[in-house]
């Protein structure tokens, strides 16, 4: 007898970045956000708040700071893991963290579009013993993707090249304040990648 195969179960993911929406403390508040597996922050989100929807959620929680996070510790945000130069994996999906934006007035978390560049290419044993990366997350754009042209809100070209080398199926980032009207006005598809802006919040369903 042949036994009937269940289709693997999505993950259901929230991501935020850069301000507080009230839509989703409701939410959070009400519990009527259901149930997410995992929540990443894309940054410029004050650590209590990553404290607050770790504790209410009671879901993992992986970070990467912005160039406003000027008050994150080792230990705050509580219960939440700093990801920057890792590859983490979450039920077989391998997640690379990137913080920070360029560099635009020497201020933290800033960085230089050469030393983002030695950074992911530091990384390499990282990439060959992972086998690669299904998401990443920054808090900039790539550069010339969803980004802006004034000198704190450009994104960085190391992230388009990231892309072209290494595939990944989601590229997430904040950074970029925009209104949005739907999901899919925040996602530009580069080859098979959806570069997302996380701005505020959304809701990925991504199968592992």
């Amino acid at each position: 007898m042949k036994t009937k195969k269940t289709a693997p179960h999505k993950l259901r993911i929230l991501t935020v970045s850069d301000f507080i929406d009230p839509c989703l403390t409701q939410m959070v508040e009400d519990k009527t956000l259901g149930p997410v597996d995992l929540i990443i922050s894309c940054g410029d989100l004050a650590p209590e708040y990553l404290s607050f929807l770790r504790d209410r959620l009671d879901s993992p929680l992986f970070y990467v700071k912005g160039n406003h996070d000027i008050r994150y510790t080792s230990s705050n945000p509580v219960g939440c893991e700093n990801i920057h130069k890792k590859i983490v994996c979450f039920k077989s999906l391998n997640i690379l963290g990137l913080e920070g934006s360029i560099w635009y007035n020497g201020g933290m978390n800033q960085y230089a579009d050469k030393e983002m560049k030695n950074i992911i290419s530091g990384m390499w044993f990282s990439f060959w013993r992972k086998g690669g990366v299904q998401m990443v997350i920054a808090h900039a754009p790539p550069r010339h993707i969803n980004d802006a042209e004034d000198r704190c809100h450009m994104g960085f070209d190391s992230f388009v090249k990231l892309i072209k080398k290494r595939k990944p199926r989601f590229f997430i980032h904040g950074h970029i304040h925009k209104d949005f009207k739907n999901h899919c006005d925040r996602i530009t598809t580069i080859g098979t990648t959806q570069v997302i802006n996380t701005c505020g919040f959304t809701i990925l369903e991504v199968s592992p």
